[in-house]
């Protein structure tokens, strides 16, 4: 029996854990791959305060160490089920169940891949999820993004303030982002739309140096650049607990600034939260919110 059962260790998960251990309560962190999550697989992160440059991968090994340093514990279980009893919640893994008074969902969102070869390869080597995070290191280069929605209209808006050429490529003639960001995008003259069009091939060495287009007509061709950036959408990890907290359309789970689900006694933080802004900073401020949230939960009952 814990206090508080912490579902993901990335930052948004370590970070409760942090802050619940300093509250002096129980806490037990399953993670279902690795310490970190998504953030580990940037190279370098320049956005998060005081540290001006820090991998990913260094980044999460700091925060994991120090949520153990604190009495966090940690185990590497897939988290399958939550059963909500009358005075403690059951989360059930493959192996074994884990009570607790309170339970923080922390299990992140993971970004839609294009699904070509060597795409995951090119993570950091030229592919990006992200263009508020890497943006900055093409600047005066050449990139693209793919995505017709909000995520990629804005991402492509905030590129031309840095980069050379921006080419948005979506699969459509017209983009289910608003009219509004369409409007300013046409007013950029170092940006080109490519309509009716899908990435079919990404051609690289030890970075990416062009990808193939393929319309609608089935016609190929080459555009070489710097940077691909892709915003197709994201995945949320909550399917396996959607029978008992309520999820929205897109599968994020509704809450507050107060990281409270329609579950008493079930918080939420990280990027499977419904929340305008996804980054590294706002993962670790939900972490802090909900472990505070949770503490006062599990103090009461």
């Amino acid at each position: 029996m814990y206090d508080i059962i912490i579902i993901g260790a990335g930052p948004a998960g370590l970070t409760a854990a942090i802050y619940a251990r300093r509250a002096a309560k129980t806490v037990l962190v399953l993670e279902a791959a690795s310490c970190g999550g998504q953030i580990i697989n940037t190279p370098d992160i320049e956005n998060y305060p005081v540290a001006m440059h820090i991998s990913g991968f260094e980044f999460a090994n700091k925060l994991s160490e120090q949520a153990k340093a604190l009495g966090a514990e940690i185990k590497f279980e897939k988290a399958l089920e939550i059963c909500d009893g009358d005075s403690e919640k059951t989360v059930k893994t493959r192996k074994n169940s884990y009570s607790a008074k309170a339970v923080i969902l922390a299990t992140g969102s993971e970004n839609r891949r294009l699904g070509l070869e060597n795409e995951d390869k090119l993570v950091g080597r030229g592919i990006s999820y992200c263009a508020t995070c890497d943006g900055a290191f093409y600047k005066n280069k050449t990139v693209a993004v793919v995505g017709g929605g909000n995520t990629a209209l804005e991402d492509a808006l905030y590129l031309t303030d840095l980069a050379e050429k921006v080419y948005l490529i979506h699969r459509r003639d017209e983009f289910r982002g608003e009219e509004a960001t369409v409007a300013q995008l046409r007013q950029k003259e170092n940006l080109s739309f490519v309509y009716n069009s899908r990435v079919t091939k990404l051609n690289a060495g030890k970075r990416l140096e062009s990808i193939e287009v393929t319309d609608k007509d089935g016609n190929v061709s080459t555009i070489e650049l710097n940077g691909l950036f892709v915003a197709v959408g994201r995945i949320p990890e909550n399917q396996n607990f959607a029978q008992l907290v309520t999820l929205d359309e897109g599968g994020y789970i509704p809450a507050g600034e107060d990281c409270h689900t329609n579950v008493p006694g079930i918080f939420v933080a990280g990027d499977n939260r419904a929340k305008a802004v996804r980054q590294l900073v706002t993962a670790t401020a939900d972490g802090a919110v909900a472990a505070t949230e949770a503490v006062k939960y599990a103090s009461s009952h």
